[in-house]
């Protein structure tokens, strides 16, 4: 597995990058496996595919701010982006290993990777979170080709955790750990440096080696065809 580290300015970029990623590996799977790292330098808010913006954002707090928000095109929970949040992607090839083949069984083979790799207290909680004593430091969703699956998520590293009730609104379905409570009491911080985060990460995939980016062509069709279509953030 190759590794990337890649941030675009612009957040929606970022996005279709990401998407770039799985479709050339689902064209060309000799491309292998690929994992991606990269940080935003501002707050951002970005919806799931199913989210609602009234139901998830305080669009008001975001207006008046100048919050981005934007969309993706994988399924989750809405999250707030900016410092001190790590943003990890991992494009994978399910013939690879039959673990990733069904939904449920490669979120707990992942995740159970990943836990590992970030701290020996952390532990897979819900259908797609990771958390240290019912603590949640890093949500995750995915993409799904015939071959190739997109697995993407956020880490809290050192987030301004008071940002989050700002301009997010709890969630109108959470998952049962969670038992009712509000963001800064239900969220938290992995703590450490991003660097030694980035790199247990990377032993636990055994990433080694420059990957590349996306043709940028890829890039531009995936903003063109779903990211920069009018209506897409605001669709639900």
């Amino acid at each position: 597995m190759r590794f990337l580290d890649l941030t675009s300015p612009d957040l929606t970029e970022n996005l279709a990058i990401d998407e770039a990623l799985l479709i050339e590996r689902e064209l060309r799977p000799d491309l292998g496996g690929i994992l991606r790292f990269w940080e935003y330098p501002r707050h951002a808010v970005v919806l799931g595919s199913g989210g609602i913006v009234r139901d998830d954002v305080e669009l008001e707090a975001c207006q008046r701010d100048g919050i981005t928000i934007a969309r993706r095109s994988s399924g989750g929970g809405t999250v707030l982006l900016g410092p001190g949040c790590l943003l990890y992607s991992l494009v994978l090839d399910m013939e690879a290993n039959p673990a990733l083949s069904g939904i449920s069984t490669s979120y707990e083979f992942i995740m159970g990777a990943m836990a590992r790799a970030v701290d020996p207290n952390a532990a897979m909680e819900g259908s797609s979170d990771l958390a240290i004593d019912g603590l949640k430091f890093s949500g995750n969703a995915q993409q799904r080709k015939r071959r190739f699956l997109l697995h993407h998520g956020t880490i809290l590293v050192d987030f301004d955790l008071s940002m989050v009730p700002r301009y997010l609104k709890a969630p109108p379905r959470q998952p049962e750990y969670r038992a009712g409570r509000g963001h800064q009491a239900f969220i938290r911080n992995l703590g450490g440096a991003t660097s030694s985060v980035r790199q247990r990460i990377m032993l636990a995939w055994h990433a080694a080696g420059v990957g590349k980016a996306p043709d940028p062509e890829t890039v531009a069709q995936c903003l063109r065809e779903r990211f920069h279509q009018p209506g897409w953030v605001f669709r639900r």
